[in-house]
């Protein structure tokens, strides 16, 4: 007998509590603070950035940023990932300089970026791609290397070159755990391209973030909290639900 799904409006009873106490905090213990103001404010300061285009400036930045240093850093990772994995003399002749450059925290290249880029766009996506780099890297050399030894035996047999023996064996094979990586990969590009904002690109979510704690406008500032949170939300259901149609595809292809 199937489970019942609980109603989905239950997941939004403990939010709303969480609000509720600190609606009643900020208005009672919290009434003089200049650091925190009552979520009812931070909504009338999320409508007004609203209302004057900010909110949507800012957060079509980040999102560009955050999904063009995506697709170069995924795009390359997986692509020599792949080779590595199919390469064990590859994956040797790569390690050290891997291990090397791999445990260097992404927000530390953002000196040597502004020095090259200087301040925009171009300077986000390149420390976004950088951090994307090495988990599709890792996790497509992982991927590759669980790949069935016969399938690859088949490609040798029916003679494929390199590159339609990746892209008609290797990825339908791998595409199950590279759906992990996707996802990782997601999460990765937007909390450093957030992160890139609040230490030092004047754009962004990151930057109104910061702008506002400056300003001393805590409204603002949790306002622009509560939606780097709701975009993170929806960013992930999004990958999400590509995976889901994905894998349903390739079920019905299956059958």
């Amino acid at each position: 007998m199937a489970m019942r799904e609980r109603p989905t409006w239950r997941a939004a009873v403990v939010p709303l509590l969480l609000l509720a106490a600190f609606e009643w905090y900020t208005r009672t213990a919290g009434a003089q603070s200049d650091s925190l103001a009552p979520p009812t404010a931070a909504a009338r300061a999320f409508a007004r950035a609203l209302g004057d285009g900010s909110l949507l400036a800012a957060t079509g930045f980040t999102l560009r940023a955050a999904a063009l240093g995506l697709l170069i850093g995924a795009g390359l990772g997986l692509a020599i990932g792949i080779a590595l994995g199919l390469s064990r003399r590859a994956a040797a002749a790569g390690f050290l300089a891997i291990e090397v450059l791999r445990p260097v925290p992404s927000v530390a290249l953002i000196p040597l970026a502004m020095l090259v880029f200087g301040f925009g766009l171009t300077m986000e996506v390149s420390v976004v791609a950088f951090a994307t780099f090495w988990p599709l890297l890792i996790l497509g050399q992982a991927a590759a290397r669980q790949v069935e030894p016969q399938l690859l035996e088949v490609a040798a047999a029916l003679q494929l070159g390199a590159a339609e023996r990746t892209w008609k064996v290797v990825l339908p094979a791998m595409l199950p755990r590279l759906f992990v990586a996707f996802r990782l990969g997601v999460a990765i590009a937007l909390v450093v391209a957030v992160t890139v904002e609040i230490a030092a690109n004047p754009y962004g979510m990151g930057y109104a973030l910061m702008l506002a704690q400056q300003s001393l406008d805590p409204a603002l500032m949790l306002a622009w909290l509560f939606w780097i949170g709701v975009v993170g939300y929806a960013v992930n259901a999004a990958a999400l639900w590509l995976q889901r149609r994905l894998a349903e595809r390739m079920g019905e292809a299956a059958r």
